[in-house]
């Protein structure tokens, strides 16, 4: 093990820890993000048993992860990236992993590839993972942090693929319960801005 390269690694993504998100958290502050990766992570692991046939360390790996990128970039928001915002990211992420020592970034690399092609079933579990707390998140910060467009990304976003799992199609109808709630209980779905 390279420690002077590991521990310096560990201070470029640091960064993970304060940079924000889009979201709001219950606390009314910026989640970063760091903890949505962090319980993304979490959700796996606690949904373990309900996959017994997949590789769920791989799975939990991917989710820890998955934003590496933003420690360069800071969070783009799923619905204002663009494919130069993409593109931009992918760089940064590799330079990024480059830095790491070579058998850890050897491993990055790879689940970095698995996941970006959606292949296996790890991957796409993670993606799935990775949008249901997202919405989780939202449903949990104040409506009034909400833009106009979240009143309806909060309903459609992150259903891709959930018939391959049905506990997480299971969880993601919880949460589109509780989406509806939080939106009738705030007088309803906002004005369209056209009117």
């Amino acid at each position: 093990m390279n420690s002077i390269q590991l521990l310096a690694f560990l201070r470029r993504v640091e960064t993970l820890k304060t940079n924000p998100r889009h979201a709001y958290t219950a606390g009314g502050g910026r989640e970063s993000v760091a903890a949505h990766s962090w319980r993304t992570a979490l959700l796996a692991l606690l949904l373990r048993p309900e996959f017994p046939g997949l590789d769920m360390d791989k799975v939990i790996a991917m989710c820890l992860i998955h934003d590496l990128g933003e420690a360069v970039t800071g969070d783009i928001p799923a619905f204002e990236k663009t494919d130069e915002d993409r593109a931009r990211e992918g760089q940064a992420l590799d330079q990024l992993v480059d830095s790491a020592p070579a058998e850890d970034a050897s491993l990055l690399h790879a689940l970095f590839s698995e996941m970006d092609a959606l292949h296996t079933p790890e991957a796409r579990l993670y993606k799935a993972l990775d949008r249901i707390e997202a919405v989780i998140q939202h449903n949990e910060s104040d409506i009034d942090t909400w833009i106009p467009l979240e009143y309806s990304l909060q309903q459609e976003y992150g259903w891709e693929n959930l018939e391959e799992f049905p506990p997480l199609l299971a969880l993601r109808k919880q949460v589109l319960t509780d989406t509806l709630a939080k939106i009738e209980a705030a007088g309803g779905m906002p004005p369209s801005p056209e009117t």
